[in-house]
């Protein structure tokens, strides 16, 4: 719950950090530090089997949907070790638009580790951690914080 406090009221968690990190999403998209520069990034990390893990992705669609225009992104990291197929099925069916890319393991380590699932990363413009959140995002403590990255420049 201290997480969830932390981005209401704009206080860190989680480690503060740059992450490198470079995929391939399921639409053929470059999802990398890179190429998300200067937007504010929400990370998830999910898995198709994973219960809250598909209660929140209505509440990270409705959110994309509210800010991309801004400059927010979502970026969905899979960790499925199902075929890529199976996963891109799943997304589909409940009709996601931002981008998701199948990930290993090793994606998990470039963010200092996740404990569960699902696990999200707020980033600022700069790739910069600024809150972790383990479990469900909380609609009224991730609204405050995306809106007060998008604000800063």
């Amino acid at each position: 719950m201290l997480p969830h406090l932390g981005a209401l009221v704009g206080v860190r968690s989680g480690p503060d950090t740059v992450p490198s990190y470079a995929y391939q999403g399921l639409a053929g998209e470059a999802l990398s530090a890179d190429s998300l520069r200067g937007r504010v990034v929400l990370v998830n990390f999910w898995a198709t089997w994973c219960s809250p893990c598909r209660v929140e992705m209505p509440l990270l669609e409705a959110m994309y949907q509210r800010h991309r225009d801004e400059g927010f992104v979502v970026v969905g990291f899979a960790v499925d070790q199902a075929p890529t197929r199976t996963v891109a099925d799943f997304v589909r069916a409940r009709g996601v638009t931002y981008p998701i890319a199948h990930v290993a393991s090793e994606a998990e380590r470039r963010f200092g580790g996740i404990r569960g699932y699902p696990t999200s990363f707020l980033l600022d413009r700069t790739g910069r951690i600024r809150h972790q959140v383990l479990g469900p995002i909380g609609p009224l403590s991730l609204e405050p914080a995306v809106r007060r990255l998008l604000a800063e420049r």
